[in-house]
């Protein structure tokens, strides 16, 4: 599906609506408020469609002040998020470029979240670990100001060591599992020797006993899988530092076609991919290529200020019109 309209007609709009509806949450911002039109004290997001054959019906409830409420074919959810572990949805937006250019955390984030979409038994796994994380933190400035002890946060240590040893080989897994499929499609998109490097310590009850009077002197833990990097390279280059901001684009939407393939494979059936102004930076080689590509992937939505900018026939094009009322479909 193609979506065309002029800058501000609603076209992300349309498309944050469908994250949220089918994954609990948007890719923009954690403020549910704001996704709620101005002026209105609340929304609701209504998705029908299939799953590997079975139908879907996905609804969201926004309530200004009010925790969001979903349910998944009229069953009510405890929380909006557990949409993500029955719907799969892959998301580009420009922002996303942070996944390579930005710091250790929104690598660690988005290697998480791929974790939970490629193998939603584990998607709990990195929320678990930084609960503990937070615990063992707790503890160990307690110590510090007199009111805990060492004997305290053992506990803590051994929860920490236990799920921390879990995440790595968790998140090394999924990361051995990706690069290939990486390496791939970023050579199909014209990035050359692309890899993905995940080095992370042995981690254990031992290391942070070992390591426990820096920490108290930190008041926080200073090993461990929250503070691990992946390298993202192309040609023999972290393309953090050393690639230009089209490398960079690049490598974000190879993990996204590298992904979206693991899904499906994990899976058994493709996810939804949402592409927001996707085609604005390619040039018409790399536009054709990713085109021919999405046809093999399921359903996919793309937006673009212009029809011309897909080089092939979509199979459904929809205009998108800024209203008196909010956006128009046609």
């Amino acid at each position: 599906m193609l979506v065309v309209g002029p800058n501000g007609a609603g076209k992300t709009n349309l498309l944050e609506a469908l994250h949220v509806g089918t994954q609990g949450f948007s890719p923009r911002t954690r403020n549910d408020a704001r996704l709620i039109r101005f002026g209105r004290e609340g929304a609701r997001i209504a998705l029908t469609g299939d799953r590997a054959g079975s139908p879907l019906e996905l609804n969201v409830i926004l309530h200004a002040g009010a925790a969001k409420r979903a349910s998944l074919n009229g069953a009510r959810l405890q929380a909006a998020e557990q949409l993500r572990s029955e719907v799969a949805a892959l998301v580009f937006t420009p922002d996303r470029l942070v996944v390579v250019k930005g710091g250790p955390a929104a690598r660690r984030a988005y290697f998480d979240r791929a974790l939970g979409r490629g193998t939603p038994a584990q998607a709990a796994l990195p929320a678990e670990y930084g609960a503990a994380l937070a615990q063992r933190n707790a503890a160990l400035r307690g110590i510090s100001l007199g009111y805990s002890t060492r004997e305290a946060l053992r506990p803590w240590t051994e929860r920490v060591a236990d799920l921390g040893t879990q995440l790595v080989a968790a998140r090394g897994e999924v990361i051995a599992a990706l690069e290939p499929l990486f390496a791939t499609h970023a050579g199909e998109l014209g990035l050359a020797d692309a890899a993905l490097r995940y080095e992370a310590e042995t981690l254990s009850a031992e290391v942070l006993e070992e390591r426990l009077d820096r920490d108290l002197e930190r008041g926080a833990t200073g090993t461990g899988p929250h503070l691990d990097d992946v390298e993202i390279r192309a040609g023999g280059r972290d393309l953090r530092a050393f690639g230009s901001q089209g490398e960079q684009r690049l490598a974000v939407l190879a993990l996204l076609l590298a992904e979206a393939e693991l899904v499906r494979e994990r899976r058994g059936f493709p996810p939804l991919l949402l592409l927001d102004d996707v085609l604005s930076e390619l040039d018409p080689d790399r536009r054709l290529i990713l085109a021919e590509r999405l046809r093999t992937y399921g359903q996919a939505l793309i937006t673009s200020t212009s029809a011309a900018a897909l080089p092939a026939e979509p199979d459904q094009l929809v205009e998108v019109e800024a209203g008196d009322a909010g956006t128009v479909l046609r």
